[in-house]
């Protein structure tokens, strides 16, 4: 069974990939979420719609885009539509069953900074911002959230919204006339999330195999708190595992390729 060891990057990246499903039309964040979304296709959802910001719809890369303008996401695409008519018709058109989105700093309630680390007139750090993800958040039907944890990432409060989850929990977001259900799922390198049916606090609702309930809290820097039925994420399997890190190779030696051209 040796060959089965993985690492917590890959348990995160196919726990996050079995949350899809074959008819879900998910609009896809870089890095993370595009990685579960394309194994997620490759295995157990072939006809998984995989939609990017730059207009590809029913796109199926062989290798990981490096940015939404990468060609690979136009050249696999079943149609290329301009990026006002993806976030109109298609995004706030409620077409979208699933936004996959990236973290840099995210709070107890899903709420996500990708904007400004520090002050935002004088930040400490400059992050890439926001892009479509404020519209993802709050107009895709449902949210999935991956990130890697650590007190810097999971903070109790975010030094900007950039995208809104659940506010400060319980109805916030109905309040301010948001219709749709918001995060669902935060899937990190060491556990499966969801947000408490009252207050929307994010909740761990099974462990990745190896990890201690410490782990998870020594790598969050908010009072963990734990479902109460709490599972263990199965492990992966040997197809899951091969996806991704054939996908991964591939990636590697296709942008190696670009660099030396």
């Amino acid at each position: 069974m040796t060959e089965m060891t993985h690492t917590p990057d890959e348990m995160m990246t196919i726990a996050a990939s079995r949350a899809l499903k074959n008819d879900d039309v998910c609009f896809v964040g870089i890095g993370a979420p595009s990685a579960a979304c394309n194994v997620a296709r490759l295995t157990h959802a072939p006809d998984i719609t995989l939609i990017y910001e730059s207009g590809t719809i029913g796109t199926a890369p062989s290798v990981l885009p490096l940015s939404i303008g990468d060609g690979e996401l136009c050249d696999t695409a079943l149609t290329t539509v301009s990026v006002p008519e993806m976030f109109r018709y298609w995004l706030q058109g409620g077409r979208i069953s699933i936004g996959f989105l990236g973290a840099a700093q995210l709070d107890r309630f899903g709420n996500i900074n990708t904007t400004v680390i520090g002050d935002y007139a004088t930040p400490k750090t400059r992050l890439p911002g926001g892009g479509g993800a404020p519209e993802i958040a709050t107009s895709s039907a449902e949210v999935y959230i991956t990130m890697k944890q650590s007190r810097r990432g999971m903070v109790d409060k975010i030094d900007f919204y950039t995208s809104f989850g659940y506010g400060d929990g319980g109805d916030h977001r109905s309040r301010l006339g948001i219709e749709t259900r918001g995060p669902t799922m935060l899937i990190t390198d060491l556990a499966v999330w969801r947000p408490d049916v009252e207050t929307r606090e994010l909740t761990v609702v099974s462990i990745h195999p190896g990890v201690s309930r410490d782990d998870i809290q020594e790598s969050c820097g908010w009072t963990v708190k734990f479902a109460n039925t709490v599972e263990e994420t199965p492990p992966p399997s040997a197809l899951e595992l091969s996806t991704l890190r054939d996908l991964k190779a591939r990636t590697k030696a296709a942008h190696e390729r670009h660099s030396h051209a």
